[in-house]
């Protein structure tokens, strides 16, 4: 029988003492028993233990239905422990993770490989037996082998400004058997940075964590800080926060938009929708002076207020950029040559979005009622709802819909928040952090669920720092979305799910 995991909610902290520390079986069995139940892995990270030849793994579950989440903690002795993975899909990139900073080897893992090759944290010889630095990129690929079964090999470098990631098809003429990714090209150590924290630096290495979900990655950083603070944010501060992270969700779902249509070749609606991401962008930057939202979220609040000339223009010009953005897609839905493109094209089924633990937009798009702003409600989401949009293809088309359907709602949500404002201060102080805590921060970013968890040491500083940007869940569906497809639909693919590579890398 499995032992009982200690339970939280999102944004309160909880004692490290309080989370029972298991064997590594029991950890085991306890998540496995939990994710056959329904639950989700939403992280699973190393921490420093007592002693530096040990490791203290760190398991966090989510229970949609609840509202709730589950800790678990172990302390690895010794050079491996037996993988989740073969029982659990969803635990498959973060043992990869778990080996290659702490060189913990996941027994039983089906195809370990490094992730962002970087050293690991306890060297000698790391958890694929080497002792030099690794070398981006350097690693074994995945081959089909057999009769005019050809390798294809794209970027790190790509056309056009793009980030580096390296995909390898494995494919039969045009049809594709299989697709590997390889990231980790442009690594920058954000969670080592934050050790010892927080620093005066760490709200804007939160902000670019990844560049155009800085309203995310801010608010989940805050969200932790205050919990861990005892800080109560203003209500005014609450909606602004609200209104700026909608605002980042219409402009990156519009711009997508745009830029699936550009992927067909169908113009008009690539065209406006190419202009309307930078009037929503507009409003961001009349909002705070930025127009990826930088300054706004802060600890204890946010750093700008509106008054009620601000207001009026924002509703002015978010109800005229919505109106356009409806006139645009109705083109693209009424187009044949654009649904004969987009439907049926990179399926991700619900059974296999589930097992992968897809979350965001591209779990909805495969018919998994999953959203954080419902499931795990923080700030003004605990008092105003949105409605969760879902569809069942879990096609292009399909993650194309969700996003329009997500534009309406989030534009309606905005109207009421700015028309009913609540008056008061917009930031509150707050004091230094508790120590020996726990606190999991989970935030519906506009990809889908942002996660950060800290752990603080016995000064109150940060002693570990975990991120999981959306992407670390959804790359492993574009892999998927790419079975048996035509080699020359990866583009379209790849823009439906419109990953972050620097959230990834981190």
């Amino acid at each position: 029988m499995s032992p009982e995991l200690s339970r939280t909610r999102n944004g309160r902290p909880l004692a490290r003492g309080a989370v029972q520390a298991l064997s590594i079986d029991e950890l085991r069995r306890s998540v496995l028993g939990r994710v056959s139940e329904g639950d989700r892995l939403v992280a699973l990270f190393g921490a420093p233990a007592a002693t530096e030849k040990d490791v203290e793994l760190w398991a966090v579950l989510a229970s949609d239905e609840e509202g709730s989440l589950r800790l678990a903690r172990s302390v690895v002795s010794g050079d491996s422990y037996p993988s989740l993975t073969p029982d659990c899909p969803q635990a498959h990139l973060f043992e990869r993770e778990i080996a290659e900073q702490w060189g913990l080897v996941p027994t039983g893992h089906p195809w370990l490989k490094p992730v962002r090759f970087v050293p690991a944290r306890r060297p000698v010889r790391d958890a694929f037996g080497r002792t030099e630095p690794p070398v981006v990129g350097v690693m074994d690929y995945f081959r089909v082998e057999g009769e005019e079964v050809h390798e294809v090999a794209v970027g790190p470098v790509h056309a056009g400004v793009i980030e580096p990631g390296h995909f390898r098809f494995q494919c039969h003429g045009e049809v594709v058997f299989h697709l590997e990714i390889s990231l980790g090209y442009q690594h920058r150590g954000v969670e080592r940075a934050l050790l010892g924290g927080p620093h005066l630096r760490t709200i804007h290495q939160m902000e670019t964590t990844a560049g155009d979900t800085s309203i995310g990655h801010a608010t989940a950083h805050c969200n932790v800080v205050e919990a861990l603070a005892g800080t109560r944010v203003p209500p005014r501060a609450l909606s602004l926060r609200a209104i700026a992270l909608e605002l980042e969700r219409l402009a990156n779902h519009t711009g997508d938009l745009g830029a699936l249509a550009g992927d067909v070749g169908f113009l008009p609606t690539a065209s406006y929708c190419g202009r309307l991401r930078g009037d929503f962008l507009g409003l961001t930057a009349e909002l705070c002076g930025s127009r990826f939202g930088r300054g706004m979220v802060r600890p204890g609040g946010v750093g700008f207020d509106v008054d009620e000339r601000l207001v009026e223009s924002l509703v002015r010009r978010l109800n005229a950029a919505v109106h356009d953005v409806e006139n645009a897609t109705a083109l693209l839905w009424s187009s044949a040559s654009v649904l004969a493109r987009f439907e049926n094209t990179g399926i991700v089924s619900e059974q296999t979005a589930a097992a992968l633990g897809l979350v965001g937009f591209a779990a909805r798009a495969s018919g998994l009622d999953r959203d954080v702003r419902l499931d795990h409600p923080w700030g003004i989401y605990r008092v105003n709802k949105i409605p969760v949009s879902t569809m069942s293809s879990g096609d292009v088309f399909a993650r194309a819909y969700v996003r329009w359907l997500e534009i309406r709602r989030s534009s309606l949500f905005l109207r009421e928040l700015l028309q009913a404002l609540p008056r008061g201060a917009t930031r509150a102080e707050h004091a230094a952090l508790a120590p020996e805590q726990v606190c999991v921060s989970l935030v519906e970013g506009w990809r889908g669920e942002v996660c950060h968890v800290a752990l603080t040491n016995e000064a109150g500083r940060f002693g570990a720092y975990k991120i999981v940007d959306p992407s670390f869940h959804n790359w492993a569906g574009l892999a998927m979305a790419l079975r048996d497809q035509q080699i020359s639909d990866f583009p379209l693919c790849n823009k439906s799910f419109d990953q972050s590579y620097c959230g990834f890398d981190l």
